[in-house]
């Protein structure tokens, strides 16, 4: 029986069962902060279990693609582990419960995939009678064929919440796959019993004392593997061989040039590259992609994973993303998703496998040069720092240096490589300039300003009065009564009842401004948030003494918040537009947002070409002209969506949502400030386009009076560069491309003197040879423009000798560049010219090194070039 006929057969039996069929959700968890990727089959369902939300049928059937990898390192290793599969479920919200939940699930079983009932085994929670009678009554089990388990295996329960116990089905593959221990039966751990169906009763809450209170609103949950119900149905022994699986992996075998099952290493390759190739294209067919956080670092991982496994075969190429139209064959009709996307899915895909190729070959050299010292040492741990620097600089993730290090005996020192990764997130936060009050002291700001929050009321004014509610030492976190002048405070934020000031987040800096309060004023110079609902106002004192309980009046600077709000628009039009020209594949994945520019990072697979730049710019300007009205609505998250708006899943939307839409043109949820009409931004300038990280571009753009100095700015250029050239600016092209051809003639006949000139100061050059080792040893410094003469000049004499060692010195520009060879017969005898180029290159100042046989480097200090070249004898004498 097919995987596709598996899956009809489940959905069609719950249909008949008056469920509601849904196609499978995204990996990308809808609005759920607590999850990084869809895991289980009630996980996109969880707010109707709880109660949050109000299920559209109370009940619901799916066939959910889940993507899991707490053991990843077990992927390829054993035949049952996987990061991708399939979910079969069927869902009760407060309906029917466990009689009909078990009937139904053996029915199907027994009945709708015909599995003989003298294989099944059924275990429950030991404590739960009542599915124990239901099993032996009302289904006909034996008793000695239902195991009661413990709480460990057979309860379900996440912490406080919905819980309850569990009854799962049993197939038995045969004694011939189990441990051979006299008691092994259901609930050991070979893998002779294999579990196909988990039906989870949730009835309890359970209370944070630990005690268990039964829930009013009883639901049901239940779990069946497709691919471990394939593997039954299908004959086969391992999830490698069904139907949807196995041509993957023979794909591969013929991709490789070699035999499954012939080796056993390279079986555990070919399995790894087989299964996550699965879970990398769901994956980016659902929007992720490669980063290194959240679920984009779980992408890279696998990918990374794959592709040193396909590596350790002698795949060179993009072999991933070349298998990604069998799999689409294999599964594009049961999700249309990764047939629409291929092209997309490929170009992503193969962008990852060839940066991270670039790396792998570097990263393992340096690692199996630390391991065999560590070998010579007798140790077994690797330092934490070098870990850190193969995942920060080589891009190995954390799991693929342990797992290397695990085959070949050692292991990790993950304290150090926290501590490192530590460092690293300090210096960025130091990098970015902004932390809140008292972090240095560990003080609790949360718990200090608790029960204080601000109201913002600047959406629809930019001045208000206000009361001082607190103020905040910036270095200690301690509450002040009062401050002024004289204040030894470095930095002070204030707290007031109600603000117009925009406190910095969602990518929008903070606003700045002033503040008046009796006889005295202060100015804002940064707004941030606080720990709860508070707005923080960094400010500093002017004149006079500010008490906490004044009456104050906060007015924005409202020429920067204009231009703020003009930039902030901007992005949401140029996130519009971007998916107009480039497809829906384009999501915001991230945004500065400051008066003189904006910032708009977003998810494409390749830089943009200087027309689809044009137009996009183009498109913004002409939407400009219409002058849309920009409208703000609060609504539910669920309205907003269904109304065609943008969100960032990766936000966490919390009841009413604020909804901008900018006429029918974009509708995105944002709580930053923007402008009333787009015909205020006046113009829309692209001024950058770059990569930010695999799959991640950057635009950076200018709006209104800073679009227009840009063009002043050029148009200054443009004037200063035509008088240069003594041409209208209309006819500077040609004029450039006349000057640049009569260099190229030059540089030519340059070349061809320099070549003239080395030629006869060869034999010159030759005179300073030293033979004292029996072989010639040249050091000399000469004068040259570039490496490039130096090269020549190097090749040159080292054609003059047959054997020998020749290393030049130069200064150019202030800098000092050198060059080595050594001829072969003396590369045998052990001669480095890279080590030996190294060593003179330090006492420059510099570095370097190459090949045996050919090196060059630089220094920084010319003046110890002489010294320098004098050491290259006792240099060479080391290296005899």
């Amino acid at each position: 029986m097919k995987s596709s006929q598996i899956r009809a057969i489940f959905l069609n039996y719950f249909q008949g069962k008056d469920h509601l069929v849904l196609p499978s959700f995204s990996l990308v968890p809808k609005n759920d902060p607590t999850l990084l990727l869809i895991g289980a089959g009630m996980a996109p369902l969880k707010p109707y279990f709880t109660g949050e939300k109000t299920p559209p049928h109370p009940r619901m059937a799916t066939c959910q693609k889940c993507v899991r990898t707490p053991d990843i390192e077990r992927v390829g290793i054993t035949s049952r582990h996987a990061t991708f599969f399939e979910m079969l479920g069927n869902f009760s919200f407060g309906d029917y419960f466990k009689e009909e939940a078990i009937s139904w699930a053996w029915e199907l079983v027994t009945r709708g995939y015909q599995i003989p009932e003298e294989r099944l085994y059924v275990s429950i929670y030991e404590e739960d009678d009542e599915a124990f009678v239901i099993w032996r009554d009302k289904v006909g089990i034996p008793e000695s064929k239902i195991y009661r388990l413990g709480k460990e295996d057979n309860f379900w329960e996440i912490g406080p919440g919905p819980c309850g116990p569990c009854s799962e089905i049993y197939y038995d593959m045969g004694p011939e796959h189990g441990c051979g221990r006299p008691g092994c039966e259901v609930g050991c751990d070979c893998d002779r019993y294999l579990e196909v169906w988990n039906l989870v009763f949730t009835q309890f809450n359970k209370e944070a004392d630990g005690s268990y209170t039964p829930l009013e609103q009883k639901n049901i949950d239940t779990g069946a593997g497709l691919e471990r119900l394939a593997l039954v149905l299908q004959g086969v022994t391992n999830l490698f061989e069904i139907d949807t699986v196995r041509p993957l992996l023979e794909h591969f075998t013929g991709k490789a040039g070699i035999s499954y099952g012939a080796d056993r290493e390279k079986d555990t390759s070919l399995r790894v590259i087989t299964e996550h190739l699965r879970g990398v294209t769901f994956m980016v067919s659902d929007g992720i992609m490669p980063s290194n956080e959240g679920r984009g670092y779980v992408l890279r991982r696998i990918l990374r994973r794959a592709v040193r496994h396909g590596k350790l075969l002698g795949m060179e190429a993009s072999f991933l993303s070349e298998a990604i139209p069998l799999l689409t064959q294999l599964m594009g009709d049961s999700y249309p998703e990764i047939e629409k996307k291929l092209d997309f899915i490929i170009r992503i895909v193969k962008l990852e496998e060839e940066r991270f190729k670039e790396t792998l070959d570097q990263g393992m050299e340096i690692l199996e040069e630390h391991l065999a010292i560590l070998k010579e040492k007798g140790e077994s741990v690797l330092q934490g720092d070098l870990a850190f620097k193969l995942y920060d600089t080589f891009g190995f993730p954390l799991d693929l240096t342990k797992e290397i290090l695990t085959e070949k005996g050692f292991s990790l020192d993950e304290k150090a490589f926290d501590h490192s990764l530590e460092q690293q997130r300090e210096r960025a936060r130091a990098a970015s300039g902004t932390h809140e009050p008292g972090q240095n002291n560990n003080v609790n700001l949360s718990s200090l300003l608790k029960g204080i929050s601000t109201e913002f009321v600047g959406y629809d004014t930019c001045n208000s009065e206000g009361e001082v509610l607190a103020l905040v030492s910036g270095s200690s976190g301690e509450l002040l009564s009062e401050a002024n002048t004289r204040t030894e405070e470095k930095e002070l934020y204030l707290i007031l009842d109600r603000s117009p000031f925009y406190s910095e987040k969602g990518g929008q800096v903070g606003d700045t401004g002033l503040i008046h309060f009796p006889g005295g004023a202060a100015v804002v110079r940064n707004t941030l948030p606080g720990p709860g609902d508070q707005i923080l106002h960094l400010v500093e004192i002017k004149e006079g003494k500010i008490r906490v309980g004044d009456r104050i009046d906060s007015l924005v600077d409202q020429k920067r918040r204009s231009d703020i709000s003009r930039n902030h628009t901007s992005t949401h039009l140029l996130h519009r537009a971007l998916k107009d020209f480039l497809g829906d594949h384009v999501n915001q994945a991230g945004s500065y947002v400051t008066p003189d520019r904006l910032r708009f990072d977003f998810t494409h697979f390749n830089h943009l070409e200087e027309d689809e730049l044009k137009n996009v710019e183009e498109k913004i300007n002409s939407v400009l002209h219409n002058n849309y009205k920009v409208n703000t609505t609060y609504t539910s998250l669920d309205e907003a969506v269904a109304m065609g708006a943008a969100a960032l899943f990766d936000e966490k939307y919390e009841g009413r949502v604020r909804l901008v839409s900018i006429d029918d043109y974009s509708k995105e949820l944002c709580g930053g400030t923007h402008v009333d009409s787009i015909g205020e931004i006046g113009l829309f300038k692209i001024v950058s386009e770059g990569g930010v990280g695999a799959g991640v571009r950057r635009i950076e753009a200018l709006t209104g009076d800073g679009a227009y100095r840009y063009f002043i700015n050029h148009e200054e250029i443009l004037k200063e560069t035509s008088s240069l050239l003594k041409v209208s600016p209309e006819k500077m092209t040609e004029k450039i491309n006349e000057l640049l051809e009569s260099s190229k003639i030059l540089q030519r006949k340059l070349k061809q003197l320099s070549q003239q000139l080395a030629g006869q100061n060869i034999e010159t050059i030759l005179e300073k040879t030293d033979n004292s080792f029996g072989f010639p040893v040249l050091s000399t410094q000469i004068e040259v423009e570039s490496m490039e003469n130096l090269r020549d000049y190097l090749d040159k004499l080292r054609d003059k000798i047959s054997s020998g060692i020749i290393l030049l010195g130069t200064i150019t520009n202030g800098k000092v560049l050198l060059a080595a060879a050594v001829t072969q017969d003396l590369v045998k005898k052990g001669f480095h010219a890279g080590k030996l180029i190294g060593e003179v290159a330090k006492l420059t100042g510099g570095g370097g090194g190459g090949r045996a046989d050919m090196a060059q480097a630089g220094g920084k200090d010319p003046e110890k070039l002489p010294q320098a070249l004098s050491q290259v004898l006792s240099l060479v004498k080391e290296q005899q």
